[in-house]
């Protein structure tokens, strides 16, 4: 059985290395296509993650291997500009931004193995860290260039806030199966 373990600070730090690893595995390939650089910038972008207010991570661990993580952590006002974050404000614009994003539990990254794919892993991981989200209110961000990861989401119940159009490169904004917010979401057109 592979074990779930909840870290709330700067002690997974310890485990940088593993951490690299599960990235490279789960994004340096198809559909993610990610470079070295980018998994690199995981690493460099880590103790500021786990600085962050609300901070949660969730390692699976199988015979001393990492298999995946997630991360997460709360959304501070004003809302980020960093990473994808201007992506989905856009996407949502200013006042949905505001009330649906700000105050709620972000997740950061979820990871794992391609040979642990397909086993609930990630589905354990991710309620790990937006299980006790506040109010309900957890969200995230993917780029649509997976269809395997929108239909992820989909499955877990986590309903898709933005509709970005379906060329590859845009990101869709994920609202958690408990988020308050969920049926005022648009569907897709």
């Amino acid at each position: 059985m592979t074990g779930i373990r909840v870290h709330t600070g700067a002690e997974l730090l310890a485990q940088v290395e593993e951490l690299r690893s599960v990235y490279v595995d789960a994004f340096c390939a198809p559909p993610w296509d990610e470079d070295e650089e980018r998994a690199a910038e995981f690493v460099r972008r880590l103790p500021v993650d786990t600085g962050r207010p609300g901070f949660l991570a969730a390692t699976a661990v199988r015979d001393g291997t990492m298999l995946g993580f997630a991360t997460a952590w709360t959304t501070l006002a004003p809302f980020p500009d960093d990473r994808c974050h201007a992506q989905a404000a856009a996407g949502l614009g200013p006042d949905h931004t505001l009330r649906w994003l700000v105050g709620a539990r972000e997740t950061g990254e979820l990871a794992v193995r391609p040979a642990a794919r397909g086993t609930g892993l990630a589905a354990r991981l991710l309620e790990a860290v937006t299980a006790d989200a506040p109010g309900g209110r957890a969200w995230l961000v993917t780029s649509v260039r997976s269809g395997r990861a929108l239909s992820f989401y989909r499955r877990q119940g986590w309903t898709q806030a933005t509709h970005p159009s379906p060329d590859g490169r845009g990101v869709a904004v994920f609202l958690g199966p408990r988020h308050p917010a969920r049926s005022l979401a648009p569907g897709p057109l």
